[in-house]
């Protein structure tokens, strides 16, 4: 059972080195070299000293310990948007795996399309003197990154006035596949919901639009949908509006995983079947009644990659020019994707 000790003010603080060095009665360094994995230090003695730190309840300090004048930080800092959104879940987990590994802790930080906020979080991280920053960036200029003096990989997209790493997603192949794998079932009307994003989205239509110039076919700008959200419930109400039209598509492309739910849900109120095509895996997809087609990305690897890389360069190990690593995507033929042109039928009730 740990102790408390109170403070002249009688709140309660934390056990300290000292207290572990007067409880196993030896040195302030005896005590550093065993918590701080040291040598030097008799079996015996480095044994009475793990028995005063677990009878203390004695942690060191990481954070104090980073701070110090001339110690190398053993923390990362990611940037990212929303944690409750899979993809930047997914991110996180990986990274810190990676980071876990080599000994390094993540600090987290969560700013969802707000350049000035984001700003703000980045310049408080790199002030606690972290290692590198991963980061998921906005649309504002990251020129100020140049003099942060740490590494810096941008994830998922690029950054505007700063060359540096980036992992990402081939969005614009990915894009073209599945535009693609809808043309050659036959399909000709196909209509794409976009999520408002400066970058992924945008590149997604672009594969779209060259899908349909291979095929030599022009693409109707009517079923090009800028959403004016990024969730379901946006790409719920648009679904409804298209295949309410005298002439609705016949096939979806929903560009990320929240839009493919939306679209998903206004299908099943409408008991409409076009075909739909995802961007991005989602948890259930292959367990509805009609699996759910998606191109997807190993989004775990674009983070672990990330992490890996940032290691690389906080440690001097890669002192390569900026490095642009794009991750493939790969179709996932379940069944929705698969359902021929014909004008969308209506589920049996």
């Amino acid at each position: 059972m740990s102790e408390t000790f109170p403070t002249q003010s009688g709140t309660a603080r934390q056990p300290t080195m000292i207290d572990v060095a007067r409880r196993a009665g030896v040195g302030l360094g005896t005590v550093s070299r065993v918590v701080n994995g040291g040598h030097g230090v008799r079996d015996e003695t480095a044994e009475r000293v793990r028995t005063a730190i677990d009878e203390l309840g004695f942690q060191r300090n990481e954070v104090a310990r980073a701070l110090r004048p001339g110690k190398k930080s053993s923390s990362l800092a990611l940037v990212l948007g929303d944690l409750t959104n899979p993809f930047y879940a997914t991110i996180a987990k990986a990274s810190l795996e990676v980071a876990g590994q080599s000994g390094f802790a993540v600090v987290l930080g969560s700013v969802d399309e707000d350049p000035e906020g984001e700003k703000r979080a980045i310049q408080e991280l790199v002030s606690r003197q972290v290692a590198g920053l991963m980061i998921v960036p906005d649309q504002g200029d990251h020129a100020f990154l140049a003099s942060a003096g740490v590494p810096v990989v941008f994830v998922d997209r690029p950054a505007t006035g700063i060359e540096a790493d980036i992992v990402m997603v081939d969005n614009e192949g990915g894009g073209r596949l599945a535009t693609e794998h809808l043309l050659t079932q036959g399909h000709q009307r196909i209509a794409i919901l976009l999520a408002p994003s400066y970058y992924t989205t945008g590149r997604r239509l672009r594969g779209f639009r060259r899908a349909h110039r291979s095929a030599g076919l022009d693409v109707d700008e009517s079923l090009v949908v800028q959403l004016p959200e990024g969730n379901a419930e946006s790409a719920e109400k648009a679904t409804r509006e298209l295949m309410l039209r005298p002439d609705p598509p016949t096939a979806i492309f929903a560009s990320t995983n929240f839009l493919t739910e939306g679209v998903l849900r206004a299908l099943g109120e409408l008991k409409l079947e076009p075909a739909v095509v995802g961007f991005d895996d989602f948890r259930l997809a292959d367990m509805l009644p009609t699996p759910v087609t998606v191109v997807a990305s190993d989004i775990a690897e674009l983070g672990r990659s990330a992490a890996r890389l940032l290691l690389d360069r906080a440690s001097g190990a890669d002192r390569r020019p900026p490095q642009r690593i794009v991750l493939p995507c790969a179709l996932i033929q379940r069944g929705s994707g698969e359902r021929p042109p014909s004008a969308p039928k209506r589920k049996p009730r």
